[in-house]
Order: C-alpha cells, then sequence, then structure tokens
C-alpha cells in the first residue's frame, strides 16, 4: 500500500499518450496501485481522433485495466460546464475538463499536465498530480527508483513531452525539487 491519497485517478489524454509513446504505459498501472485509473469520454474521443497518425494511443484504448467513465449526473454536468466555460476552446481542452469535472465530483486525483488545466485545478480545488509529481510520489514510496525515473522522462523527452528539464536531468531537477529522497 502506498502513503499517497488512495483516491482514483482520472487521467488526461496528454500523459496517456507521451507514456504509451515512450512505451512507459505499464509504469502508470504499478503506481496506481490499488487505484482506478480512469478516462473520461472526451479523453476517449482525443485517443481515437489522434489514432491515424499516433497508432501507439490504440494501446490505451486496448487497456482493461483503464475504465472509462461518462458525465451524466447533474452535479458531472454542472462541473464540466464550469471547467469547459475556463478552459475550452472549440474542441481543444475538453478532455482537461471533463477529467477536473470527474475528479471534482467524485474526489478522485486529476492527472493533468498542461499548464491551464493545473491551475484551473489548483483554483477550484481539485486533488492534481501532474505526471512527474505522481512519479516523485512513486519513487518516494519505493514503487520506483530514479534511475528508472530518469530513463522514463528521457524517453517522454523523446516524444516531445514538455518537461522542466533537458534530457538527462530528472534526477538533479527532482533533487533542486526536494521531490526524491537525497542521494546516499
Amino acid at each position: 500500500m502506498t502513503s499517497q491519497s488512495e483516491s482514483d485517478l482520472v487521467v488526461d489524454t496528454g500523459p496517456l499518450s507521451h507514456l504509451a509513446e515512450a512505451g512507459w504505459l505499464s509504469v502508470l498501472r504499478s503506481v496506481a496501485g490499488t487505484r482506478t485509473v480512469i478516462i473520461t469520454d472526451a479523453v476517449v474521443a482525443e485517443l481515437r481522433q489522434g489514432l491515424h497518425a499516433n497508432p501507439h494511443l490504440q494501446q490505451v484504448l486496448d487497456c482493461g485495466w483503464i475504465v472509462r467513465r461518462s458525465l451524466s449526473t447533474t452535479a458531472e454536468l454542472a462541473a464540466f460546464a464550469q471547467f469547459a466555460g475556463r478552459l475550452v476552446a472549440g474542441s481543444r481542452n475538453l478532455g482537461e475538463a471533463e477529467v477536473l469535472a470527474y475528479a471534482q465530483v467524485h474526489g478522485a486525483t486529476a492527472v493533468i499536465d498542461d499548464g491551464a488545466g493545473r491551475k484551473a485545478a489548483r483554483d477550484a480545488g481539485v486533488d492534481l498530480q501532474p505526471t512527474l509529481a505522481l512519479l516523485c510520489h512513486a519513487i518516494r514510496d519505493g514503487l520506483l527508483t530514479v534511475p528508472m525515473v530518469s530513463d522514463l522522462a528521457d524517453h517522454l523527452l523523446e516524444t516531445k513531452y514538455r518537461l522542466p528539464f533537458e534530457n538527462g536531468g530528472f534526477e538533479d531537477w527532482a533533487n533542486r525539487n526536494g521531490l526524491v529522497p537525497p542521494p546516499t
């Protein structure tokens, strides 16, 4: 059992796409532990929309351990309307808005890396774990190691995922920010 909050994880398209492309999608299952990993209908739609150009997205859609949820209750739809009013432009950020709405209504943890989505989560008091924070918690909990996450981060960078450091820089970044135990 991990020391992280045991709330379910509602994951946005970006982290799923890049973890799948980098070959590290299964690490999310390990990090989740007993928590359910959830994607909303808008995330499913975004994944399907990108399939032609990014066949690795099929891995996410085929995962039996990732649960799909629809927003249908009055509370879910009202929360979505609030987040959509702040985040959605055309068809952009529908996934983030649904992820945040579901997380808020169900007391789940949103896994979002987009800056606007993270700010909306903080402003609304929604529990948030960006991908790197989730991985750093897993290091502190003994589920992952710093070298493993360093390798994972380098692979994410190869997929053009924006991270706050360059290739090979995870450990220094995490140590500077006090996110992992100091080296012994």
